[in-house]
């Protein structure tokens, strides 16, 4: 007999704006504890020193997790110019040392560079995993891999100031794309070394920091209101999934796994809704709807 989850059965999407020094996991459990929800995930990993728009899953929005992770991510972020560390970022040890400073012209020239589909070797501080293990639990043991090349897109990449030790830069990628490369791979370029100092992220997909809560204001909140009021619908990360509306008593059968036949031209993942709220996602083919992922709402 499967035992039974604690919390409260809440279902929608919080925008966390994540704070310096958590994990993202310790955030999602503070977040956790103080809507008391039974089950909870979230959309893209943050570094303990990024801050920023984490959004936080809850009940059966867990289930769209993987949507709101392909969205776009914009990043506001600082490369300190002097100094490389084995982290790409503030936390590691200095591997290597520069005194070549960069102006603004000669940075905004390796921009395009950097910008469309470029091949990135992630940071040997990092979740992927080796024969089984995190990179970085290697890296931790002396034994940082060497991590091949990958594909990522980078929509936009902007230079916002730069100072003499330092440029802040912000950004809009794709999913896979790792900023302290990024920032590792543009002062090899401008002939100098570089980690990041300051990361944040300012949106995912339609979550923008704008929506966002803090921890300290979601706790001065849950002493005056129920937080459920914070959070966004579950359907939040789908608004480019077409919708097919299905009576009741179709959903009534989409919900125990048949297929049913609806009158629609359109074809491939739908989301499908009854009088509003979400039944499933599904797969629409030569008319036939099938769910693939139903929402036990």
């Amino acid at each position: 007999m499967a035992r039974k989850r604690k919390g409260r059965p809440i279902h929608g999407w919080l925008v966390l704006d994540k704070p310096l020094g958590l994990s993202s996991n310790q955030a999602l459990g503070r977040a956790r504890f103080l809507l008391q929800a039974a089950k909870a995930g979230h959309a893209g990993t943050l570094d303990p020193l990024a801050t920023g728009v984490l959004p936080l899953a809850f009940g059966e929005a867990t289930k769209v997790v993987s949507f709101a992770m392909d969205g776009t991510k914009t990043y506001q972020f600082t490369i300190a110019w002097g100094e490389a560390r084995n982290t790409d970022d503030c936390e590691g040890d200095v591997t290597a040392t520069s005194d070549v400073r960069p102006d603004a012209q000669a940075i905004r020239d390796i921009l395009p560079l950097f910008t469309g589909t470029i091949l990135q070797k992630p940071p040997a501080f990092s979740a992927i995993k080796v024969d089984g293990k995190r990179a970085y639990a290697l890296a931790r043991a002396g034994n940082a891999p060497d991590l091949p090349p990958r594909e990522v897109q980078i929509d936009r990449l902007d230079l916002i100031s730069a100072e003499k030790d330092h440029a802040r830069f912000e950004t809009d990628c794709r999913k896979g794309t790792y900023i302290r490369s990024l920032a590792r791979d543009m002062a090899i370029e401008l002939g100098t070394c570089g980690h990041i100092s300051v990361l944040r992220r300012t949106r995912v997909g339609p979550f923008d920091e704008s929506a966002a809560f803090s921890l300290e204001k979601l706790e001065e909140l849950s002493h005056s209101a129920p937080l459920e009021k914070t959070l966004l619908p579950l359907e939040t990360p789908l608004d480019d999934i077409p919708e097919v509306a299905v009576m009741e008593s179709e959903a009534i059968r989409l919900r125990l796994g048949q297929a049913i036949r609806v009158p629609q031209q359109m074809q491939g993942e739908v989301l499908i809704t009854t009088s509003g709220t979400p039944v499933a996602i599904g797969m629409l083919e030569e008319g036939v709807l099938r769910p693939k992922r139903v929402f036990n709402l």
